[in-house]
Formats: C-alpha cells, sequence, structure tokens
C-alpha cells in the first residue's frame, strides 16, 4: 500500500490510504514517561533517554515501512520489530509505571505489521508477557496494560487490513471501467469495420453495374444510382446505431441486401431457409455473418455462384455460406480481421464459427449459435 499513491479519471484526484504520519499521534502516550525523565524522577535518566530515542526511532522505522507491501514483510522490518520489543521489554521492566504504556505502543507497531495467524501467534504471549512485567513492576493494578497492548494490537491489525480490502476494491473498480471502456472499443471497432466494409462494397459495386449500364441503358443505371443513395443513407442510420449501441441486425433484411448484391456483381446467390424462426440475438448475430462473409465473396473470391443456407435444430442454428471462388485474404486458409471479430462475437455468445475450403472447392463460412426457439 503506497500512502503517496492518487488516481485520477476524469475528476478530482482520489485521497489515498493513510500513510505512517497517521501513526505518529500514538507517539503521545510515551509523554508520562518523558515527563518523568524531565523531572528528574528516573534512575539512570541518561539510559532512559537512550531508551526513548532508541524506541521511537524504531517505532518509526516499523510503522512507517507498514504502509509499503514489499517493505512490510521483509527481514529488516521483522528485525526492527523485534529490537523495537526488547527495547520495549527493558524500558518496562526498568521502570514501570509511565513506562508500561510503551506496551500499547508496541501493539500498534505488532497489528500494522503482522497478519493472519502469525498476528495472533504473536499477540497473545506478548500480552500475557506485558501482563507479568506490569504486576511484577507495579501489582495487579497495572494489569490494564494487557487490555492496552491487545486491543491496540486487533484494532490497528483490523484498521490496516480494511484499507487494504478498500485498495484492492478500488483497484477491481479501476480494471473494471477499463474493461468495460475496452470492451466498448472492441464492439464499436467491429461494427464499424462490418458496416462500412460491406456498404463501401455494395456502393463500389453498384457503381461500377451504374458505369456499364450508362452508355446503353440509362433508366437500369440511374436504377443503380438510386439503390447507392438508400445504401449510403441506410449506413448513415446504421452507423449512428452502432455509435450507441442499439444496433440489432435483422437475418432477413441482411439475407435480401446480400441477394442484391450478390446480383449487381454479377454472382448467382442461391438462399436456402429452413427450421423454425429465431430468437432476437441469434438474429443479429447471424446477420452479421451474413453481412461479412457476402462482403468477403463480393470483394475477393472471384466467385461465380454463392449459396446461404440456414437450417435450425434442438438448441442451435447453423449457417452455411459457401461460394465457388478462392476465398478471402491472401490464402484461402488466411481469413481477414472480419471473420476473426465474427469467431469473437460468436465466441462470446457460446457460438463457433468456422471459414476455410469446401469440401466440392470453393470457400465456406459456417456459423452455429445457440437459440431458444421462438413459437
Amino acid at each position: 500500500m503506497n500512502s503517496s499513491r492518487t488516481r485520477q479519471c476524469g475528476g478530482p484526484v482520489a485521497a489515498g490510504p493513510p500513510g505512517g504520519f497517521a501513526m505518529l499521534p500514538w507517539l503521545l502516550m510515551g509523554l508520562g514517561a518523558v515527563a518523568n525523565l524531565v523531572k528528574g524522577e528516573t534512575p539512570n535518566p541518561w539510559v532512559g533517554a537512550l531508551g526513548v530515542l532508541a524506541f521511537n526511532s524504531l517505532y518509526l522505522a516499523v510503522v512507517f515501512r507498514a504502509f509499503d507491501d514489499a517493505k512490510r514483510d521483509s527481514a529488516a522490518t521483522r528485525g526492527a520489530l523485534v529490537a523495537l520489543a526488547a527495547v520495549t521489554f527493558c524500558l518496562a521492566a526498568g521502570y514501570g509505571g509511565d513506562w508500561l504504556l510503551f506496551f500499547p505502543l508496541l501493539g500498534l507497531a505488532v497489528g500494522a505489521v503482522l497478519r493472519g495467524r502469525l498476528l495472533m501467534g504473536v499477540v497473545v504471549p506478548l500480552c500475557v508477557a506485558a501482563g507479568a512485567v506490569a504486576v511484577w513492576r507495579d501489582g495487579w493494578v497495572a494489569i490494564s496494560v494487557v487490555y492496552g497492548t491487545f486491543l491496540s494490537s486487533m484494532v490497528t491489525a483490523a484498521v490496516f487490513k480494511l484499507s487494504e480490502t478498500v485498495g484492492e476494491l478500488r483497484a477491481a473498480r479501476e480494471e473494471l471501467a477499463r474493461s468495460v471502456v475496452e470492451q466498448e472499443r472492441l464492439r464499436f471497432s467491429r461494427d464499424l469495420h462490418d458496416l462500412l466494409g460491406h456498404t463501401l462494397s455494395v456502393i463500389v459495386v453498384k457503381a461500377e453495374a451504374a458505369r456499364r449500364l450508362g452508355e446503353g441503358d440509362m433508366r437500369a443505371a440511374l436504377t443503380q444510382i438510386t439503390d447507392i443513395e438508400a445504401v449510403g443513407r441506410q449506413a448513415l442510420t446504421e452507423i449512428r446505431e452502432a455509435v450507441t449501441g442499439y444496433r440489432e441486425g435483422s437475418l432477413t433484411a441482411e439475407l435480401a441486401r446480400a441477394r442484391d448484391t450478390l446480383t449487381s456483381a454479377g454472382i448467382d446467390p442461391l438462399v436456402r431457409l429452413s427450421g423454425p424462426l429465431l430468437e432476437p440475438e441469434a438474429e443479429t448475430l447471424l446477420g452479421w455473418v451474413v453481412r461479412e462473409s457476402v462482403t468477403n465473396v463480393v470483394r475477393h473470391s472471384g466467385a461465380s455462384r454463392c449459396e446461404i443456407a440456414l437450417t435450425g435444430a434442438a438448441g442451435h442454428a447453423r449457417l452455411t455460406v459457401t461460394d465457388d471462388g478462392r476465398g478471402p485474404g491472401p490464402s484461402p486458409r488466411s481469413p481477414g480481421s472480419g471473420l476473426r471479430g465474427l469467431s469473437e462475437r460468436l465466441a462470446a455468445a457460446g457460438g463457433t464459427l468456422e471459414s476455410g475450403p469446401a469440401p466440392q472447392g470453393g470457400f465456406r463460412v459456417t456459423a452455429e449459435v445457440p437459440v431458444t426457439v421462438v413459437a
């Protein structure tokens, strides 16, 4: 735990956990012993003064290191804690009275450094030994030092544990926020890739058709130009929906666009549908598959024929898009980023996506998604 660490995330800086300075006010418990030294009521005052100086120095070293995870569990910190315990017992046994209050201060240091079973394994013997020294020096009236030592140890350990837990929760919250942002960026990049890739391919295909038809059939060319305008307007709507995260694809609409796009590109489309109606989530996923697959067929395959088949069975739906061309990417076995993004989409929903050469030649994309049949 680093007390100097702060966080800034589009707002005010978050305060970090308390540092070693939070443990300094407790040193006031030793003022009684210092007062005895000043008044000359302590035998061998130079020994007592050196003892107080050694105690304070070791206490500060221990509690400040306790706020650093790496230093807290180090051998140096444990050694300083043992030395602090030795000085405490020497001062308490040598002087008694107000000097017994160094035991609760030692308990604070123990609670700041130790955790779990080790804490209890040290605190109980410490309290017993502190009680024995207190009774030996000042009688049973001083037995309350046991309670003070035990309470200071356990409360300090509990506060430190709570502070560590809060720090872990803060870190987990920040990590969750980063994960949500990353997921949203990934969603948007996938949607943008799929939307623009398909739309631009359709526009290019229809523009080429309009150019070919323009010389001999102006009416047909104008029809293609009108389609380009409609596709552009539809793309604008879909991009707005993708930005807001509310886009849901319709499989029927995607199949209609696929037929039109393939036909415009001079590719013979064949669509086969069977099985019951699908739920919206499954339709959206399969609609993305149709869009990306048909885009690849138009842009990369050089195919003359494309078949889209949808079948449904208990618990899942299967969509296959098969063409007689050469497949997407530099080779039939190296799908592009669009297919990889689709594979991630389907995997997140419990589905699968496979792509590769078809048995009879050409290229095939096969998608399966779990479904709840809509009656």
